[in-house]
């Protein structure tokens, strides 16, 4: 699959570079919103059995994770709505507006997610004000990773877009860890009722008291020396532009998306109630599991992107993709067979080292395939569709098939499937890492 050259961008316009001070302010502010938003989606997944278990009646243990991961994939619906809503805002008006936008409305749906009441206290009240919250969270989400990245990005200097979009992408990471020893450490010190009770809500409202930082820092930063040099020719419709103009652009980022949202949702927030509920294996050693994935993950990152701008984004991507299609059924079966600690561990180190090739150079990739002018929406919407998708539903479909087959190891079936989607596009799919002008 192909895309369409970005020949709107104009290299004669006037794109001043940035003073460090704007590139460090720049770089603060868009990776501390991406931060709070993976934090909140994360601590979710791991507290999804506690979550469940008080906010839905059910029958059974795994029919309330099941309801609570359907709930932690409404979220992943508003995606694309946010997206476009937010996007063209930041096409048309600057990405600074829509990310502030962003950090307010992620601020208060979280918070307000660690202070509802449970099920057995004001009944099917509780279940749709977490939706509410999802679908606000979802919405925010929808807009602050396409922003973040294109903000980023449009403040490196060409020979350095792939470190700089790797450092956007770092904060992810960053926020993984930030939530395992979060959820590590409630588990460590609470007795399991009280985790049960109320020690879940703690992670959301810690998660809400960073939002004035990411206020301040969005709130005294330039727009992107690029959308400032495009001035008044800002799109009108971006929408209508993005894809009418752009729509092969569009799928070629939703489909190369597909298996780092899958593989990322699967082996985070899937993988350890999967080694909790149904590998017996204690939750410290899950969390640790998850934690050295996301180091793993931390080390590969701003390598990868740093190497990238030296001979190109593709040859990572592909590894990411091509390792996940060959490993995930092997690794799966392995962790079945052993049902130790060491075989989580194991699995979630390589998934993290795979995930980080992909990370270190996926936001500059797609950002090279747009022009300026629309880069915000149509990289929200073809990121954010994939995400929904695929992503989002990811720990359901990955519960929902043990259920119904009967096996633990099916959800590799679902990562393979992904990683074959996403090898063939990035395949065909031009590296333009050597374009001087973004």
């Amino acid at each position: 699959m192909t895309s369409a050259v970005p020949t709107s961008e104009s290299p004669s316009i006037d794109k001043p570079r940035p003073s460090k001070t704007a590139v460090a302010k720049a770089l603060g502010s868009a990776m501390i919103g991406n931060w709070f938003e993976l934090f909140d989606f994360i601590i979710y997944g791991y507290f999804a059995a506690q979550i469940g278990r008080a906010m839905f009646p059910a029958a059974d243990a795994l029919t309330s994770i099941l309801s609570s991961f359907a709930t932690y994939g409404v979220g992943f619906v508003m995606r694309p709505v946010g997206s476009i809503v937010l996007g063209s805002l930041g096409d048309r008006f600057g990405r600074k507006v829509s990310l502030i936008i962003t950090m307010f409305l992620m601020a208060a749906s979280t918070g307000i997610t660690g202070l509802i009441p449970s099920y057995a206290h004001i009944g099917y009240a509780a279940p749709i004000i977490l939706v509410i919250c999802r679908l606000l969270q979802g919405f925010a989400a929808g807009g602050e990773w396409g922003g973040a990245t294109t903000f980023i990005v449009e403040y490196a200097p060409p020979n350095r877009r792939g470190l700089f979009g790797a450092l956007q992408q770092l904060s992810t990471s960053l926020a993984v860890v930030s939530a395992v020893l979060t959820a590590l450490l409630l588990n460590l010190v609470l007795p399991a009722a009280s985790v049960d009770a109320w020690g879940w809500r703690i992670p959301f409202l810690l998660g809400f008291l960073v939002a004035p930082v990411g206020f301040y820092l969005r709130a005294h930063v330039e727009d992107t020396p690029h959308y400032t040099a495009e001035g008044s020719d800002a799109p009108v419709r971006p929408l209508r532009e993005a894809l009418g103009r752009h729509g092969g652009a569009i799928a070629t980022i939703f489909g190369s998306v597909i298996i780092w949202t899958v593989a990322g949702y699967t082996f985070g927030a899937f993988l350890v109630s999967f080694a909790i509920r149904i590998l017996k294996v204690a939750p410290s050693i899950a969390y640790t599991g998850t934690l050295v994935g996301a180091l793993a993950n931390i080390l590969v990152i701003p390598l990868a992107g740093f190497l990238s701008d030296k001979i190109g984004r593709k040859p990572f991507l592909m590894a990411s993709a091509g390792g996940f299609l060959i490993l995930a059924y092997p690794l799966f079966a392995y962790m079945d067979h052993a049902r130790t600690g060491a075989s989580v561990i194991l699995t979630t180190a390589v998934a993290g080292v795979f995930s980080g090739l992909f990370s270190g150079v996926g936001p500059t990739f797609l950002c090279e395939q747009l022009p300026t002018r629309i880069r915000y929406t149509a990289l929200s919407i073809g990121y954010n569709g994939a995400v929904m998708l695929f992503g989002g539903f990811a720990p359901f479909i990955a519960t929902l098939l043990v259920q119904k087959t009967g096996s633990n190891i099916a959800p590799a079936l679902y990562v393979m499937a992904a990683a074959l989607t996403s090898f063939i596009v990035i395949a065909f799919t031009p590296d333009r890492f050597r374009n001087p002008s973004l």
